[in-house]
């Protein structure tokens, strides 16, 4: 399903992250947190860096990558995005989420607010007004994360998810792929690993969430064709004020 403009351009943003009203307060809710992580791209290497705030309608929640060393000499710039998203009993519903990607080759900037009373959504990318009727949930690239948690606190951990990818909306198919214990710089967890892929897709990413952290990822690894292209892993993590 591809995005309606109100002029006719076409563009893709390349990055890996990669899950209305206000909605009744859940039972399980997600905890307030600033995390990083050390990131591999092929061979190069970055920083992510991730914090959740809450706000007086749900969450706000920041996520920056910045390339770092030599990936700092042959690229610079980084990839900002922000989602602000109700939370319930039902999940997560983005209301309000940002993009400024300096990195890739797009120079992408997106602005774009969903309205779940009307169900649609409007906004800017690179300049150009868009909108877009939604006929069902949708997640952002970043408040998808935090659906995914969510999910796996209340036992759901598989089904077919729609992504906003920018320039058109995908379908991506999400399944458990098992249980183990991982090290990383920020300590050793026991994890659960949730993968998702696009239909059609040989790109898949799978988050390793350990409970004890709410099932924040500890280890985000992306595959193409069976071959890791990339890689985070936790350094720190601080649990904030609510």
């Amino acid at each position: 399903m591809r995005l309606k403009r109100k002029t006719g351009a076409c563009f893709a943003l390349a990055a890996v992250l990669a899950t209305a009203a206000p909605l009744a307060p859940a039972v399980e809710t997600l905890t307030p947190h600033r995390a990083q992580y050390k990131v591999k791209i092929s061979v190069l290497s970055g920083r992510l860096t991730t914090e959740l705030r809450t706000t007086d309608t749900g969450y706000s929640a920041d996520h920056r990558v910045e390339p770092r060393g030599l990936a700092n000499l042959l690229s610079n710039g980084e990839i900002h995005e922000t989602s602000e998203f109700s939370h319930g009993d039902d999940g997560v519903l983005p209301v309000h989420y940002t993009s400024v990607d300096t990195i890739t080759k797009d120079k992408t900037r997106a602005n774009l607010r969903f309205d779940w009373t009307t169900g649609q959504m409007a906004g800017e990318i690179n300049g150009e007004e868009i909108e877009q009727l939604l006929d069902r949930f949708v997640h952002d690239r970043v408040s998808i994360q935090y659906e995914l948690m969510h999910d796996l606190m209340t036992g759901k951990t598989a089904g077919e998810y729609l992504l906003f990818d920018i320039d058109e909306l995908k379908p991506l198919l999400v399944r458990q792929v098992g249980e183990k214990r991982v090290q990383v710089p920020a300590g050793s967890y026991d994890v659960v690993g949730i993968s998702h892929q696009g239909r059609g897709s040989s790109r898949v990413t799978t988050l390793w969430c350990a409970k004890e952290l709410d099932y924040l990822p500890v280890l985000i690894e992306q595959h193409r064709k069976g071959k890791r292209n990339f890689q985070a892993a936790l350094v720190s993590y601080e649990p904030t004020e609510r």
